[in-house]
């Protein structure tokens, strides 16, 4: 039984993730990626880790706040957590995220995408 879920063409679904790797509709990513159902990038101004976190590593994400209802922020192999501060100001600027490790990210994201949510992964590598 197939339990892929169905997309539209051209949508972005993560289909693996390990080691610092990402496979993402049949693409190999290393590093830190943003993944939004219309494209995948690298994300730049990924924090060191999740200490290290700021707004300014969400900035890439403004100019399509208006589009976003959730922003997935994998952690890496483990959750970590952010500072209620960094959350209000991600809210406020239209940004509203849920942190959770990577590998749940990753599955949440496939959901949300294929139910036609509009949700971006921003994914920090499991090491």
């Amino acid at each position: 039984m197939d339990v892929t879920p169905l997309v539209a063409s051209g949508q972005q679904i993560i289909q693996s993730y390990a080691a610092g790797l990402f496979m993402i509709s049949g693409i190999s990513y290393e590093g830190a990626v943003i993944v939004a159902p219309n494209q995948t990038n690298e994300w730049v101004d990924a924090p060191e880790n999740i200490e290290s976190v700021s707004v300014e590593n969400f900035r890439p994400l403004l100019a399509h706040a208006s589009d976003i209802d959730v922003i997935l922020f994998g952690t890496g192999a483990t959750m970590g957590f952010v500072q209620p501060k960094l959350r209000d100001e991600l809210s406020a600027l239209g940004l509203p995220i849920d942190v959770m490790d990577t590998g749940a990210a990753c599955r949440t994201y496939n959901v949300l995408m294929a139910e036609g949510r509009r949700v971006v992964a921003v994914l920090m590598p499991s090491k």
